[in-house]
């Protein structure tokens, strides 16, 4: 379960205390300042690479069979497959002379969760800005 925490924003010395409250989820907040994160959306980055993703969901495809799927040379497959893997969204296994590579769905699940945190996060601005002008119009009316 990841952590969420809420802050209050310290005593401004003169100013009095404020009492709005931030609140965010620690988990996003740390995974988007890891590399980790960065690999993962590098590799998401890439239509030909998300398509990857999909045919390899269900079934395992060599890297020679992904290649023949795009109009582009084994080489590049394989720089895609790699940069897929080193994001641990793929894994390869050795099927005799082939390399299987199968959508490892537990990372597609972390960045799924990745990505619904930070569209918490910023769900949550758009409420507090929603209520900051709903109280600017009470007060301009008042």
């Amino acid at each position: 379960m990841p952590k969420v925490t809420s802050l209050r924003e310290t005593d401004t010395p003169g100013c009095g205390t404020s009492t709005d409250v931030l609140t965010y989820n620690q988990m996003v907040v740390d995974m988007l300042r890891d590399p980790e994160a960065d690999a993962l959306f590098k590799a998401l980055s890439d239509s030909t690479r998300r398509d990857i993703l999909v045919r390899t969901l269900h079934v395992d495809h060599s890297v020679s069979e992904l290649s023949r799927l795009y109009p582009m040379s084994f080489a590049a497959v394989q720089k895609h497959v790699a940069t897929l893997e080193r994001a641990g969204l793929v894994t390869k296994e050795k099927q005799g002379r082939e390399q299987l590579v199968r959508t490892n769905i537990d990372s597609i699940r972390k960045t799924q969760r990745l990505l619904e945190g930070i569209e918490e996060m910023w769900r949550g601005r758009l409420d507090r800005f929603g209520e900051a002008l709903k109280d600017s119009e009470q007060g301009d009316n008042g």
